[in-house]
């Protein structure tokens, strides 16, 4: 049995678009405030980071290098200090759809309801990526 600070989540939704699309699309930092509101109400570049309004107050966001593998890994630095890793990844289904799987760590300390929140809003934030993919 794992300790609860080394408990995750895998939450994913398979979207109707090529992976390629899906990474372009997702790996572009311009589009986080459009679908991921658990982390993003609007994101610039300040120097060599990026910058986000998040539901935790200012936080700053480094982003995995783009790459052919899917990998949308990112570091996330809490009002606190704290950098939370975000594993993230863009699966082809076929050659028309695609899984993004993103693995949701539980912190020390974060309470099973609290977890749980934070589930529902990944797993809302990936639904909002799937509706805004197909339905474009």
């Amino acid at each position: 049995m794992s300790s609860p600070s080394h408990e995750s989540r895998h939450i994913a939704v398979r979207i109707a678009r090529p992976a390629a699309d899906v990474y372009a699309y997702a790996a572009d930092p311009t589009h986080l405030p459009a679908w991921a509101h658990g982390l993003s109400g609007a994101i610039h570049r300040e120097g060599e980071v990026w910058v986000a309004d998040s539901p935790m107050g200012r936080v700053t966001v480094a982003f995995a290098p783009r790459n052919d593998f899917g990998v949308l890994d990112h570091d996330v630095t809490l009002p606190s200090g704290e950098t939370v890793h975000n594993p993230v990844r863009v699966l082809p289904d076929g050659d028309t759809a695609s899984e993004v799987v993103f693995t949701l760590r539980r912190l020390p300390g974060i309470p099973e309801p609290e977890f749980a929140r934070d589930a529902a809003t990944v797993t809302a934030d990936l639904e909002r990526l799937r509706s805004l993919l197909e339905d474009n």
